[in-house]
């Protein structure tokens, strides 16, 4: 061991530079040396384990110097041969840490992602960059500076079951003042999502349980939501949908199959569904309520001049009837009820004629037709009509009154075609105060025959 620490510590050393010769020189006599000791056979077999692992450890630790020196004695090669360079001593002859050039040897010896990688750098040059929106979540985020907020309410989409429950009432309402423009504007606050067409399919249920003006709402409302609200495909799904519930309708309604016909025709008249709705059902309705529906509509699509008249499909209801006419049709409803004392069958007609600010005038042309009559009969049956109206709430108290004095202020006129009119009002008002149909302020205000020859003294007419 001596003897080899002794051949290690006085090996030559220069000072940069160890040429492989003589290294190669020394390895061949320290292994002559190492081979004459085992010669000897001083060593046991442990120690010459260890001394070979020794060995071999040096051996590679001299081959990683000697090649780091080559590489460096090839870069001074130029400055060593004669020729003018730099120093490798100056600043600018060492290798920075920080050179962003490639030191593996590959590649072209050109910068990381052509100078534009790097933390703390630009980019490359030449490059462009956009406008970049504010990210609200940067500490440096001015919310001031952005301009104006614009805050939005958000409406959650109707549920299934929530989407009936917002409706039915609105097209109820709709059925009270017939305004379309307002139930557009209901109809867009709430949120129905891709379910629109349910609205249509209810109202058309709904009209259909109802009155024939409600009808002819329903079908100005489902023209005028076109385009604003509603489109033509969706129009169609309600249609097809209410076709498919047919067979549950006519259980209220046993004429719900005619009632849709009409309806389909006039949407159609009036540009609400496409022209060729009825051309896509053709051989392909197994229902029989469908077809009928379907066969109803064909009909009155293909009449002559028929799709001008579809306007009045469901007749011309309420108030918008002349005045002459509601008079025809309630003189016309006593003279019936006079004949058949049926009081539910008056009773119906005079809720058909949808008309109860005129209730009015039936009363009116009761007192009258009851002084013209002269009988006693004609009392009693009137009395007992109008009791019925009273009851039932048809007739309002202000519409009674109302019918009442206008027969008062009439009553002179009336006696000069009628000269027992006074005594035989006299006596009709008492029964209806005893019947409780009149107060006892409109029994009393009934003219008494004295204002009555006054009235005609006035004209000159004598009484």
């Amino acid at each position: 061991m001596a003897t080899e620490v002794e051949s290690w510590t006085s090996a030559p050393q220069t000072d940069g530079v160890f040429s492989l010769e003589k290294e190669q020189g020394a390895d061949e006599g320290l292994y002559d040396d190492l081979n004459e000791a085992e010669a000897n056979g001083n060593w046991t077999p442990q120690e010459k384990a260890l001394h070979e692992a020794r060995l071999k450890a040096k051996a590679k630790r001299r081959l990683r110097k000697s090649s780091s020196r080559d590489s460096t004695r090839d870069s001074l090669s130029e400055p060593l041969s004669g020729e003018t360079g730099t120093d490798p001593h100056s600043p600018k002859g060492k290798t920075h840490s920080n050179d962003r050039k490639s030191r593996t040897g590959k590649g072209r010896g050109l910068p990381k992602k052509g100078g534009a990688g790097g933390k703390g750098v630009w980019g490359a040059a030449g490059m462009v960059y956009e406008m970049e929106e504010p990210d609200s979540k940067d500490p440096n985020y001015d919310e001031s500076a952005q301009g104006d907020t614009i805050y939005a309410t958000v409406v959650p989409e109707l549920e299934e079951g929530e989407l009936e429950k917002a409706v039915n009432p609105i097209v109820q309402e709709y059925f009270e003042h017939g305004d379309t423009r307002e139930v557009e504007m209901l109809l867009k606050e709430l949120n129905l999502g891709p379910r629109k067409y349910e609205f249509s399919s209810l109202a058309l249920s709904l009209s259909l349980e109802g009155k024939a003006s409600h009808r002819e709402l329903t079908s100005r409302l489902l023209s005028d939501l076109i385009g604003k609200v509603l489109t033509e495909s969706d129009m169609a799904r309600a249609f097809h949908k209410t076709l498919q519930e047919l067979p549950d309708l006519i259980l209220d309604t046993p004429e719900a199959p005619q009632m849709l016909g009409q309806f389909i025709a006039r949407a159609i008249a009036d540009h609400a569904l496409p022209m060729n709705f009825l051309n896509r059902y053709k051989g392909k309705v197994d229902c029989d309520h469908a077809r009928a529906a379907l066969d109803r509509a064909s009909v009155l699509l293909s009449m002559k001049r028929e799709m001008v008249r579809l306007d009045n499909v469901w007749g011309v209801g309420g108030g918008q009837r002349p005045v002459k006419h509601l008079i025809k049709e309630m003189n016309l409803l006593l003279k019936e009820y006079l004949v058949s004392g049926e009081l539910s069958e008056a009773e119906h007609c005079l809720r058909d004629l949808e008309v109860p600010h005129f209730h009015h005038e039936l009363v009116y042309e009761a007192i009258v037709m009851v002084l013209e009559s002269n009988g006693e009969t004609a009392i009693q049956m009137m009395v007992k009509l109008l009791q019925a109206f009273w009851k039932s709430g048809l007739i309002t108290l202000d519409q009674m009154n109302r019918g009442f004095q206008r027969v008062y202020d009439e009553l002179p006129e009336i006696c000069l075609d009628v000269p027992l009119a006074h005594s035989i009002m006299e006596a009709f008002v008492d029964v209806c105060y005893q019947e409780a149909v009149i107060t006892a302020q409109l029994r009393d205000a009934c003219p008494s025959r004295s204002d009555i020859d006054s009235d005609l003294c006035q004209v000159g007419i004598p009484y």
